[in-house]
């Protein structure tokens, strides 16, 4: 298994974003991941390679929180946190601290609604996994659902029409507009989602991931199955993301 880094922005090359540091994650006697360190920059895409079976997807997991390593450390960063922050952090014993202009998150420690809620890390699967049944506009409103759920201070606001809901709600449909738009999908917005073909949907899942406004964007081998103009559509889409958005991405594939 390798790491790459696509370089962007010089003001963002040397800032750290996520730091993985001898993780190990053992099934029993089996050993997914042996010893894995690697580092993704900030507003950066860093590509996680290696062939089937070698682990990618488990890592990607114990980023997002569905596996706790056996052992090693996964820090997120923000603002002006550096690897000293995330030192202290780590001796204080909790799971993620705010201090002024900077954040620092233990993901290892972090259930994985937290790590999605609370450090704004957003992820795609191998097998795409959208509402299937719900339109491509329903999809990306429901990506937003914990926004909107603190916009009702979860209480009946909602119903009872509050302005704060109305507001976060009318914001939730926006964003899921443009994001149809970023990806192609305006004119399909109140069809199924099932009912798109395979690289619609992967186009789909990237945009329901970028509605929750991630500070990292970790895709599960984004172009599997695309065909050579789905392929370049999705590295202009990627492109765009880290340039207009300054969104980290941590993608895996087996085959570059």
């Amino acid at each position: 298994m390798a790491t790459s880094n696509a370089p962007t922005n010089p003001t963002h090359r040397h800032a750290d974003q996520l730091v993985v540091e001898h993780i190990t994650m053992r099934f029993g006697g089996l050993v997914a991941i042996n010893d894995l360190s690697f580092t993704a920059r900030r507003g950066e895409i860093t590509a996680l390679i290696g062939p089937n079976g070698a682990g990618k997807t488990t890592v990607f997991n114990c980023i997002t929180g569905f596996y706790k390593p056996t052992e090693g450390r996964i820090a997120l960063m923000d603002g002006q946190a550096d690897r000293e922050d995330v030192v202290r952090i780590t001796k204080l014993g909790v799971r993620f601290e705010k201090t002024g202009d900077g954040a620092v998150f233990l993901l290892e420690r972090m259930p994985d609604f937290e790590i999605a809620a609370t450090a704004h890390v957003a992820r795609t699967f191998q097998n795409i996994r959208l509402f299937s049944g719900m339109t491509l506009l329903e999809n990306l409103i429901v990506a937003q659902h914990n926004r909107l759920m603190d916009a009702s201070g979860w209480t009946i606001k909602g119903l009872l029409g509050f302005k704060s809901y109305t507001e976060a709600e009318k914001a939730a449909v926006e964003t899921a507009k443009y994001w149809l738009d970023a990806t192609g999908l305006t004119d399909r917005a109140d069809d199924p989602a099932g009912d798109l073909p395979y690289g619609a949907q992967r186009r789909l899942e990237i945009a329901r991931a970028m509605c929750m406004g991630p500070r990292l964007l970790c895709l599960d081998e984004p172009a599997a199955g695309l065909n050579p103009r789905e392929s370049a559509d999705l590295n202009v889409l990627l492109r765009m993301i880290r340039d207009t958005h300054g969104t980290s991405i941590l993608l895996i594939e087996h085959d570059m």
